[in-house]
């Protein structure tokens, strides 16, 4: 009698047991729908032979990434994604997985390993997140990523890795990303001017790393890039910097929107003028805060100057004065006096000792783009005063 009621009991047990794990499993499927909801805004979509659940693990299997109006996908392989769970009616993604990437076309192959997400939220409702039709994630990587054309590695990175900060106020993200030991091998050249050119200057081996930082606000949509640099050896690095405001969630979304418009309609021609007068719209919500261009020389220059002056007959140092005495020349048909001294002033400085060449654009306040956009049409010659443009060097 004790052996049945034990037996019963551990069977009910059992069902219960069954039962609430049924009731929580994860919705893989719902998970994938809700990924593309993000995705759609962007055009593309994902496809998955099969999704499967084991846990808090959801494995899409076969995937396919999916341009708009293409009739095939690229195909990707399983996908894994560990430690998901439900948050409000949305997911939170410990892990994504992706599988090694190889393609081929034309002779060239690429291939990258290592590619994962870490920290991915997938909002319930797109429409109703603050970062609107994009998706959010602490950290992104890469491993090494090559290029193979004929047998010889042309391009490479060692590895990349990407992070963003979403701000205790929630009132934005801070980010950076990091592309360590870019390599381009130039030396297969075929172009005989091109291959000249390139053993002239020492350009046959590249080597370098690209960076990026910046934040974004997202009530007043203020965009700020400090950094976005290439930083190759012996040849220098070039920085961007910029900053503009009105890139809000909702201005994202109008973009994407446009975007999916001109995609969708069959009659290109059409669609392209409906979304030039559309992105004028949008461009009316946007302003200009600063922006910055520096390079800094690593001796490029130098063997710049011997090159073109080659060409010419002369030395790099008759090429330089040359180029010295032109300058204002050329400057002067701006009629700009001011911008023409400071730019005669920076080009002759950085020539005789190449160090740093700086434009700066920094007005004493916002300008509407849509203003900029007119000066550049109607009064070029007043570009540098509204945007408070000043260049210098070796500073």
């Amino acid at each position: 009698m004790t052996f049945y009621r034990t037996t019963r009991l551990m069977l009910s047990s059992a069902a219960i047991l069954s039962f609430a794990s049924s009731a929580f499993a994860l919705d893989g499927n719902d998970l994938l729908a809700k990924i593309n909801n993000i995705y759609s805004a962007q055009g593309v979509s994902i496809a998955a032979e099969k999704v499967e659940v084991s846990g808090s693990t959801v494995t899409f299997k076969g995937t396919s990434f999916k341009p708009e109006g293409k009739a095939e996908g690229i195909k990707l392989g399983d996908i894994a994604l560990t430690g998901v769970a439900e948050a409000n009616g949305g997911y939170t993604i410990d892990e994504v997985d992706f599988p090694e990437v190889s393609a081929s076309k034309d002779g060239a192959t690429i291939s990258a390993t290592g590619l994962k997400l870490n920290g991915v939220e997938v909002p319930a409702d797109p429409d109703k997140s603050e970062l609107g039709p994009m998706l959010y994630y602490k950290s992104a990587h890469s491993g090494p990523v090559s290029v193979v054309k004929d047998g010889t590695q042309v391009f490479g990175i060692a590895n990349a890795d990407m992070t963003m900060t979403k701000r205790a106020d929630n009132s934005g993200y801070d980010f950076d990303a990091q592309v360590n030991d870019v390599k381009a091998d130039l030396s297969k050249v075929d172009d005989p001017k091109s291959k000249e050119a390139i053993s002239q200057l020492d350009l046959q081996q590249l080597n370098g790393k690209i960076a990026m930082k910046g934040s974004w606000e997202l009530g007043p949509g203020k965009i700020d890039i400090t950094e976005y640099s290439l930083d190759f050896k012996d040849i220098g690095k070039l920085n961007f910097a910029l900053s503009f405001s009105g890139y809000t969630p909702a201005f994202v979304k109008s973009l994407q929107s446009t975007l999916k418009t001109v995609r969708s309609n069959p009659n290109q021609q059409d669609a392209q003028q409906a979304a030039g007068i559309a992105m004028l719209g949008l461009l009316q919500q946007l302003t200009f805060n600063s922006a910055q261009i520096r390079f800094d020389d690593a001796s490029i220059t130098s063997r710049a100057l011997e090159f073109a002056g080659k060409q010419q007959g002369v030395s790099g140092k008759q090429l330089a004065d040359t180029l010295k005495a032109m300058t204002p020349i050329m400057l002067a048909q701006l009629n700009i006096p001011e911008l023409q001294n400071a730019v005669s002033a920076a080009v002759s400085s950085y020539l005789d000792n190449p160090k740093s060449l700086t434009i700066n654009a920094s007005p004493d306040k916002p300008v509407p783009l849509p203003m900029i956009i007119g000066a550049a049409m109607g009064a070029p010659n007043s570009i540098p005063q509204v945007i408070g443009l000043k260049v210098s060097s070796n500073d």
